[in-house]
């Protein structure tokens, strides 16, 4: 279950609560009693993803090419066609 961070608008009382999802909100503030004056606050995030990007999947059989999605730049779909390369410089005394 989540832990959500309210305060008291009337009072300035922070407090949090481990709660479901689903439930509902406090309406009355443990502090001061005020009824309706709790507002859910934003909070920064407890986890942090690290490293060089997202993989296509972590799941793949040892022989498959794990692909960086990161590097793709358009999130998936990396096109698998090459480019043309350049045509040979030609020598002077031909």
């Amino acid at each position: 279950m989540p832990i959500y961070a309210f305060a008291c608008s009337a009072c300035g009382h922070d407090f949090e609560r481990l709660q479901r999802l689903s439930d509902a909100d406090p309406t009355t503030c443990p502090a001061c009693g005020a009824e309706g004056t709790i507002g859910r606050q934003l909070t920064a995030p407890q986890f942090r993803l690290a490293g060089g990007g997202w993989y296509e999947t972590d799941f793949k059989k040892d022989g498959d090419k794990k692909r960086n999605l990161a590097d793709s730049g358009s999130g998936g779909g990396a096109s698998t066609t090459p480019s043309p390369s350049p045509a040979p410089a030609k020598a002077s005394g031909e």
